[in-house]
């Protein structure tokens, strides 16, 4: 059933290890990394003809690229190789560019982001977590002054932004969305609910539904293996259902996070699950969910 489902992919990296260095693919040894082992996808290409390798037999029509970690002063670099992609072959038919909303010349990166053409957002992980070996950053960039100031550009260069963070941080980031409505937030990897104890699940919740009150904001159904490394069909359906109950079929919307989360599975059998866990769903909404969605979140 599932295999005849379009979808349009919101969540897809590419590299070429030729053109840049990516350091948490790269460095000997590698990074401890939140997400994750990466040792299964460091050190090789992952270029789109891997990506549809990976999910072949699925009706995947179009993907968005979102940034896969170029330090600042190399991310227009990434979207100049996505850009040229995308003239050639059709893919990726939305860009997610990367940014550093501190960033001294962020006004000019900004300006050049949305020149390119497929360029919608911009994306800057900022999952801040008391544990040393789940954090992202040395700080919460989002109590920030200063950083809030450089989201508030995004505006005036019609982006969007993609808000990697985890629950702890959602009451500020709903704060945030609040003040900046002109802003589209898409959050990414259901919110990642990474503390699984009663009370971090119960933070998770409530800091989806801050999220979901502002309308402006929306959610990727993704990265789920990464705060449920031995998940199974069963252990991500309340995830799933929960994020869409928040977020209703409207805003949400599924997405591999490939190859990133190849490390925790195939590509066949997480949209395996998403299918199965919507089969009761009606068609429109399954299409929503599925395709849809990301196509005008994304504007495709």
């Amino acid at each position: 059933m599932g295999r005849d489902l379009r979808i349009v992919d919101p969540h897809v990296h590419l590299w070429d290890l030729s053109r840049a260095r990516y350091g948490w693919l790269q460095d000997d040894p590698l990074p401890n990394n939140p997400a994750g082992d990466m040792r299964p996808i460091a050190g090789r290409d992952y270029l789109l003809k891997d990506y549809l390798a990976d999910s072949a037999g699925w009706r995947v029509e179009k993907i968005v690229h979102v940034e896969a970690g170029m330090p600042r002063g190399q991310q227009l670099g990434e979207t100049d190789w996505l850009q040229a992609m995308a003239d050639a072959c059709g893919y990726p038919q939305a860009i997610v560019a990367g940014a550093d909303l501190l960033d001294p010349d962020l006004e000019a990166l900004l300006e050049a982001h949305a020149a390119r053409p497929n360029v919608r957002g911009v994306r800057q992980i900022v999952c801040w977590h008391e544990n040393p070996r789940k954090t992202y950053m040395a700080r919460d960039l989002l109590v920030d002054p200063a950083w809030v100031a450089g989201f508030s550009k995004l505006a005036r260069h019609g982006l969007s932004f993609d808000l990697q963070l985890y629950p702890s941080q959602m009451e500020t980031a709903a704060g945030i969305a609040a003040h900046h409505p002109d802003v589209p937030m898409i959050v990414n990897h259901a919110g990642l609910p990474t503390d699984r104890d009663e009370a971090g699940m119960a933070r998770w919740r409530s800091g989806l539904r801050l999220l979901a009150a502002q309308p402006q904001v929306s959610i990727k159904i993704s990265g789920l293996g990464i705060t449920d490394r031995a998940w199974t069909r069963e252990s991500l359906r309340p995830v799933v259902l929960e994020c869409i109950d928040a977020f209703g079929t409207g805003r949400a919307m599924f997405a591999s996070d490939f190859p990133v989360e190849s490390v925790h599975g195939t590509f066949d059998a997480f949209y395996s699950a998403f299918d199965a866990i919507t089969a009761s769903f009606s068609a429109d909404e399954r299409d929503r969910l599925f395709a849809a969605n990301a196509e005008a979140i994304y504007r495709i």
